[in-house]
């Protein structure tokens, strides 16, 4: 779960519990006119477990988005959907290759401070490298700030940041170095500067890999560029002498090849002869961050809890309504590559639905609910942007463990792939359990830290409500000022 701005992570900073082979049982449904309602589904932990086990394992290399191993996941993801007899939801197929272009670097950049008689020129490997870099080059003024302000219930001290400046990060917490770097892409600088250690110049002058936008001047809604770079000892000792807005640039020599992201899809053609008209949208992320920096050792980022849990909780849903007698309304399956890249999946995948969009009357997006929140009861899940419809509320009332969003000031609803398709209008929001964990983007974000259990409940609770919901004539609607 994240902006566009979040993938920078993969290189900046470096419980085991065991499943249960009987899940509890979800609260019973009110009664109501459809039969296929009134006996609650049971979630299938072992299911549960074997897809995690595939997908955050060290063979999936951290699904990097656009990578081969984001294809592999959709593969497998699309082979699941048949075993469970659910249709291609892309004509003859189940997989979306989704066509993008790339700049590659071919030669190291410059990083540039000042002008003139006073110009110092930075080489990549030596000087800097690139935790994070969108674009072949930047520029604008710089802007220092500090980080190590106290930290208060998760929430930043954050500074004022210039849009269009060039940040420098100083300041001794990484924590607060990381909080800050999020505060300063948010505001929209062109680039952050922050220390780098001995372990991120490695790999030396290796160039960076940018990542892939879609054809001609196209963005995603989630999209945008940020620039983040670790800079040598020396470097940072500099820039720290230098006056605020003295001139900061990139430049590097790039070259543009064509490039794919995956999504898998698939769908349930409803049975009534109206309600068939109208869709029920489930949704994941298939990809994470693949190999960065290692921390530990370890350079895989694995991303079991982002996204893995989400794409095995639609799994699990795919699962029952797959094998269950068709529901009355069509239901829609979609598994989004390259969410960390800014939603270019889901960005095409509303561009290209299987059937038109105005007919998708809900999204639910499923996105870290591998650990329980500690803010909200055991075995719960939270909705982001809660106020902004009357969705959460209607399926709590049926008996999903769901409640509003207990972060509000994290934005989480515009940093999942649900707001691609709330901006078209599709009431659209994301359940999830993120706890804001220290393992996020890290290579600890690992099976080892996924409670299987909460898993297990929290999931089976929904899958009574997403039968109800697929069955019933419900249409959710946005509140006054809810639709963004």
């Amino acid at each position: 779960m994240k902006r566009y701005w979040i993938p920078f992570l993969v290189s900046l900073f470096p419980i085991l519990t065991l499943p249960t082979l009987g899940a509890q049982s979800p609260p019973k449904l009110p009664k109501t006119s459809v039969r296929a309602e009134i006996q609650a589904p049971s979630v299938c932990a072992l299911c549960i477990r074997a897809h995690m086990e595939f997908l955050a394992s060290d063979a999936m290399q951290g699904r990097g988005s656009g990578s081969h191993d984001e294809q592999v996941a959709a593969t497998y993801i699309a082979s699941e959907m048949r075993a469970f007899g659910i249709a291609p939801g892309n004509g003859q197929s189940y997989i979306q290759a989704v066509p993008l272009l790339r700049r590659k670097l071919s030669a190291p950049p410059v990083l540039k401070l000042g002008a003139d008689a006073s110009l110092i020129s930075w080489s990549y490997g030596d000087d800097f490298v690139a935790a994070r870099l969108s674009q072949p080059g930047f520029s604008g003024p710089l802007q220092k700030i500090r980080a190590d302000a106290a930290l208060k219930d998760d929430t930043p001290e954050e500074p004022m940041v210039t849009p269009g400046a060039v940040v420098l990060v100083m300041g001794g917490s990484s924590a607060a170095i990381r909080r800050a770097a999020f505060g300063a892409a948010s505001a929209g600088a062109a680039g952050v500067l922050i220390a780098g250690r001995k372990e991120d110049f490695a790999e030396g002058n290796k160039l960076p890999q940018l990542p892939a936008r879609f054809q001609g001047s196209a963005t995603p809604d989630m999209g945008g560029d940020i620039n983040v770079l670790q800079l040598s000892e020396e470097a940072m000792a500099r820039a720290q002498q230098a006056a605020d807005g003295t001139q900061v640039s990139l430049e590097a020599p790039s070259r543009q090849e064509p490039a794919y992201t995956w999504n898998a899809v698939g769908i349930i053609p409803g049975a009534d002869p109206t309600l068939k008209q109208q869709a029920i949208l489930f949704s994941a992320h298939l990809d994470h961050v693949g190999i960065g920096q290692p921390v530990n050792g370890d350079a895989i980022y694995n991303g079991a809890d982002d996204d893995a849990s989400g794409v095995t909780a639609v799994l699990e849903i795919a699962r029952v309504l797959g094998q269950s007698s068709k529901p009355r309304r069509t239901v829609i399956f979609a598994f989004f590559g390259s969410e960390e890249n800014g939603g270019m999946g889901a960005t095409y995948f509303r561009e290209h639905p299987p059937v038109p969009l105005p007919n998708i009357v809900a999204n639910l997006e499923f996105e870290m609910l591998g650990r329980p929140d500690p803010k909200v009861p055991a075995n719960t899940l939270w909705l982001t942007g809660w106020e902004r419809s009357n969705l959460g509320a209607t399926l709590a009332q049926h008996g999903a463990r769901l409640v509003q969003d207990p972060r509000p000031d994290q934005d989480f609803f515009a940093r999942s792939d649900n707001y691609v398709l709330a901006k078209k209008g599709v009431v659209a929001h994301t359940i999830s359990s993120f706890g804001l964990h220290a393992q996020y983007h890290q290579p600890s974000d690992d099976l080892e830290h996924i409670n299987f259990p909460h898993m297990n409940s929290a999931i089976g609770s929904l899958l009574g409500p997403v039968r109800w919901l697929v069955n019933s004539g419900f249409t959710p609607q946005w509140k006054d000022g809810g639709r963004p």
